[in-house]
């Protein structure tokens, strides 16, 4: 690792010999100048990691070289250093985008400490950003993975209405990607750098969503032993998703019907409301016209939410895009587990191509994922898919039939692992036979009564 560069600014030549001896023993690559100007000279030349800024010096101080880089966009971590009485303009400077400050006299150990919570406090918003990259990376159209022209249709219209403040409604069955397609709405727009802050309100006891929403101060209840925001606070200036907005009390309708017609909100047990600046997407799997004409979501809220609204088709409507997922799934498990599968085989993907899958997408990944982990080849096959899907396959009636006899479940079972077995053994039935562990003139007898064309 390439030693932090540091400048030390300060006009007492004794004070900065003696930091810059003791910071290159730290391991610390030190430079010097004695006051703000020649201070500012050297940043034009040099990218810095931190500056240690004496606050009293002549012709330019401190305050005056802090607010010049602020105002030049040098993003150096900057330390001030302070003598006795000048505490308050150290606390302004922090105020003004210092650090932190050091009070003159110092040990030694002061300024190393202070110097090691600046640089992991860098190190972690850092991070921070790589994180929000790559998460906003990964929520870019072109990494959702569809071909299919609905889903196209989908992607176009996402990007136009991206950076509009306007609540958006997205529904669809369980599992079709409800809240991906919220988040990537999110860090596609201009609210992207901001939080992106999703509830399920169907998740929380209701006696405990309206203080998770809206917040409380302490003492509003018996519990609240301090204040505590909440998540539409949370969400300020950036995006609240609201899954299963159908799930939500009729008393909680109210109150997300005002919020959304003002922007203001009022924590529990607070007599003010205040501001935020949220956009609201919301998303349900039920028919929300329908919750209104049965009385259980109010009309004015579905209207209010229902400004733009986004359809997702189920998967069994966009077949084509099956082979993208479960490739997709393959590399994303792969590198979870520490696997090598390859692909998945033909007779497999016809499989999947013609189960009908109620769980939508969700559905396809828990499979693929359950595939990976039994399967002892280098590819999904057919065999490690059958016992998940086998009992909802649309070619057919399904493994179970409707009067619950064991004798047809017993028969429909056996035919189906024979047929399977022979189709693993490319028709070699003594092969077959060792899988089924039954004996050859068996498996023969029973291809017979099956009518098993081999």
């Amino acid at each position: 690792m390439e030693p932090k560069k540091i400048l030390i600014i300060d006009d007492e030549e004794g004070m900065r010999d003696m930091l810059k001896v003791m910071l290159e023993k730290e391991g610390y690559e030190a430079s010097i100048a004695e006051g703000g100007e020649e201070g500012l000279k050297r940043l034009e030349k040099e990218i810095f990691d931190l500056i240690l800024c004496d606050i009293r010096m002549p012709k330019m101080d401190g305050l005056a070289f802090l607010n010049e880089i602020i105002d030049r966009g040098i993003e150096s971590t900057i330390i001030m250093m302070s003598a006795y009485g000048t505490v308050d303009i150290a606390l302004e400077a922090m105020k003004r985008g210092a650090y932190d400050y050091i009070s003159k006299p110092f040990k030694p150990d002061e300024v190393i400490l202070t110097l090691k919570k600046a640089e992991e406090r860098e190190r972690l918003r850092s991070e921070n950003i790589l994180l929000k990259r790559e998460i906003k990376k990964e929520y870019q159209f072109g990494n959702l993975i569809a071909a299919s022209e609905k889903m196209m249709t989908i992607f176009e219209m996402i990007k136009k209405i991206a950076d509009y403040k306007t609540s958006i409604l997205i529904l669809g069955e369980s599992g079709t990607g409800k809240e991906l397609i919220a988040r990537a709405i999110h860090y596609n727009s201009n609210r992207g750098e901001r939080p992106f802050v999703p509830i399920n309100c169907g998740a929380i006891p209701e006696n405990l969503l309206e203080s998770e929403l809206f917040g409380y101060v302490k003492g509003a209840f018996t519990d609240a032993i301090r204040s505590k925001k909440g998540l539409l606070e949370e969400a300020d200036r950036g995006t609240i998703f609201l899954d299963e907005i159908s799930d939500l009390p009729i008393q909680l309708q109210v109150k997300i019907l005002r919020f959304l017609q003002d922007q203001e909100i009022r924590r529990l047990g607070e007599v003010r409301p205040f501001t935020v600046d949220v956009r609201v997407i919301a998303a349900t799997a039920k028919d929300l016209s329908q919750e209104v004409a049965k009385g259980r979501f109010r009309e004015d809220l579905f209207y209010r939410l229902n400004v733009l609204s986004i359809l997702l088709p189920p998967l069994r409507e966009r077949k084509e895009d099956i082979l993208l997922l479960v490739n997709h799934f393959i590399r994303k498990f792969n590198e979870r587990h520490g696997m090598k599968i390859e692909g998945i085989t033909p007779n497999a993907l016809k499989l999947l191509m013609e189960y009908h899958w109620p769980g939508n997408v969700r559905e396809l990944e828990n499979v693929i994922e359950r595939a990976m982990v039994l399967t002892e080849g280098n590819r999904i096959d057919e065999e490690n898919l059958s016992w998940t899907l086998n009992h909802h396959l649309t070619g057919g009636a399904g493994l179970f039939p409707e009067d619950f006899s064991l004798k047809k479940i017993e028969r429909k079972l056996e035919e189906r692992l024979i047929r399977m077995a022979l189709e693993k053994t490319k028709g070699n039935k003594t092969k077959a036979a060792k899988l089924l562990e039954i004996s050859h003139p068996s498996l023969l007898s029973k291809i017979k009564e099956y009518g098993i064309q081999s």
